[in-house]
């Protein structure tokens, strides 16, 4: 059987769109998928309410206690039509208020940047750059809660699992519905490390079943950022794209 062929990498404005929809779904090499990795468990029984709302508590005091968080990052976006996977990795910065920068290692050169009023995706393969104010745009709420846009349990109704029956020991697994139905997610899971209420991986799943997944690595919070670090101009001849 003839697998599909991959689609063309979209163009920033695609992009942007993938970014404030699906958290930052930038491209990359397209293969064959694996299976479900178990991430959902369909068998597994939710805690009881009142122990999922003192976890969700516990993650969003650990995060509002946090100025910057920095990780290394794997990405895994998974296009259920096609049965296709794209990968990608690199390390991200997050600093309050609303300051984020994603510098990607492949695709190398892709990076997505925000110093808190402009956002910028920027594709290297195609040299072309989308740019558009914040105010005109929302962070995603799956990542808002990390740089001081968003309060969980304002967005999301959740249950959750324990971590064992998901593919996470070590942790419990939240799951959120969103409040107000949205195109961007129909589900939001976030893998929590129960020892220190870190969130290690987050998984979006949108209404056409395609999941983009972020698991960060070696996390580390408070460690002073610099204004530089969220400043990019991209290099001479690129396509600067705006709405």
């Amino acid at each position: 059987m003839a697998i599909p062929r991959p689609r063309r990498s979209p163009r920033p404005a695609r992009l942007a769109r993938l970014l404030l929809a699906s958290v930052l779904a930038v491209s990359a090499g397209l293969v064959v998928a694996a299976p479900e990795h178990g991430e959902h468990a369909q068998t597994a029984q939710p805690a009881p309410a009142a122990q999922t709302t003192a976890m969700v508590q516990k993650v969003q005091a650990f995060y509002d206690k946090t100025t910057s968080f920095q990780s290394a990052f794997k990405q895994e976006y998974f296009v259920k039509s096609h049965n296709l996977r794209k990968e990608s990795n690199g390390s991200v910065t997050f600093a309050k208020p609303g300051k984020m920068d994603w510098q990607y290692a492949t695709p190398a050169g892709n990076r997505v940047v925000s110093d808190g009023a402009v956002l910028k995706v920027y594709e290297a393969a195609n040299k072309q750059m989308f740019e558009q104010p914040v105010d005109k745009s929302q962070y995603p709420a799956a990542l808002a809660f990390l740089v001081g846009g968003g309060k969980l349990g304002d967005v999301f109704d959740f249950q959750m699992f324990p971590g064992a029956s998901m593919s996470f020991p070590g942790g419990d697994v939240l799951v959120g519905t969103p409040k107000q139905p949205t195109p961007a997610y129909t589900k939001v899971l976030f893998y929590v490390d129960t020892a220190s209420a870190q969130v290690r991986r987050v998984l979006i799943v949108d209404g056409q079943g395609n999941r983009n997944r972020f698991d960060f690595e070696n996390p580390k919070v408070n460690v002073p950022v610099t204004e530089d670090r969220f400043k990019f101009n991209p290099p001479p001849g690129t396509q600067i794209i705006k709405p």
